[in-house]
């Protein structure tokens, strides 16, 4: 379709907020509404929501219809990341924005979210991914048992990512830890997570999209490995914050969606970024799969061996 360019003035920064939204309307809406309470003081924001292939579509809610808010459809599921390379490639055409903030459609944001993370991104010359300190949405804590009501609402989701290429994983800094502000003097981070990050469009004309091989899971880490090498910092930025439902739109954690793509993408990172060695311990790793776990990775390790990315059935 053709594109009517929308131009700001007063030389304003645009930060263009990029949602992907897949049959999940009540936790889009909700997070559309508490986008609406942002602090865009200094700057101007546009919002792009993508309805990636949904059952119905989706109405916005009225709280947000008169703040540079608009929906783009795909007609089929492309993933998160054939989402986001839709909204970020709209929103480039249409808006020429100079961040694009990648949220997930889970998340409710504190005010202050967007502000804080656009002051970290213009702290220096040459910054590259920045992502919040996230919070588990109150009641969906892994644990919840273990915290009391008062304490729900300030348990760690992410506060920085960290890779372990001897087990060929990545892990949140300070999951499932109560916030005491031990994290607030961290900076950097080995990777940003695709929950929340913000991204300079300098990063995407330079690094390119998000790969969509990997459709769901991993890509983030993917992303900001290619951002890194070519030379752009990682952040993390503990003043910026939101809470997260976790795989509110994947099934949920540990679902069978979940479980074949983090399995298949782990394989897939490995192969791209890991030192040699860690190769080849992921190929066997992969075939061991093929004999001792349950069909969806034993799936997954297939697809993997015969290079079927992307989105894949699932049996």
């Amino acid at each position: 379709m053709a594109l009517q360019k929308k131009v700001f003035t007063l030389n304003m920064h645009t930060i263009a907020i990029i949602i992907v939204h897949y049959n999940t309307p009540q936790d889009t809406r909700e997070c559309l509404e508490s986008l609406s309470d942002l602090d865009v003081n200094g700057f101007k924001s546009i919002i792009v929501v993508v309805d990636n292939g949904s059952q119905e579509l989706l109405q916005l809610p009225k709280s947000v219809t008169d703040r540079n808010t608009e929906v783009i459809r795909s007609e089929s599921n492309l993933g998160y990341t054939g989402g986001n390379n839709l909204g970020i490639t709209y929103a480039r055409e249409k808006y020429e924005p100079d961040y694009f903030l990648l949220l997930n459609s889970d998340t409710v944001v504190d005010p202050q979210l967007l502000s804080e993370l656009y002051k970290r991104a213009t702290s220096e010359k040459k910054i590259g991914l920045v992502s919040p300190q996230i919070y588990f949405a109150p009641g969906y804590e892994y644990h919840k048992e273990s915290y009391t009501i008062a304490q729900r609402g300030k348990v760690l989701w992410y506060a920085g990512g960290s890779i372990d290429w001897t087990s060929l994983s990545t892990f949140h800094r300070g999951v499932d830890e109560l916030d005491t502000g031990q994290f607030d003097s961290q900076r950097e981070s080995e990777y940003a997570t695709g929950c929340c990050v913000l991204i300079p469009r300098v990063v995407f004309e330079t690094v390119g999209l998000l790969d969509k091989r990997f459709f769901l899971y991993f890509e983030d880490v993917d992303y900001s490995l290619r951002a890194k090498e070519a030379g752009f910092p990682l952040y993390f930025e503990s003043s910026a914050i939101l809470w997260h439902k976790n795989a509110g739109s994947s099934g949920g954690a540990g679902g069978n969606v979940s479980e074949y793509y983090q399995t298949r993408n782990q394989f897939l990172f490995a192969l791209l970024h890991a030192p040699f060695r860690i190769k080849i311990t992921a190929l066997r790793v992969a075939l061991s799969t093929l004999l001792h776990t349950n069909k969806y990775k034993q799936k997954a390790a297939i697809d993997f061996l015969l290079q079927r990315y992307g989105k894949q059935p699932i049996i």
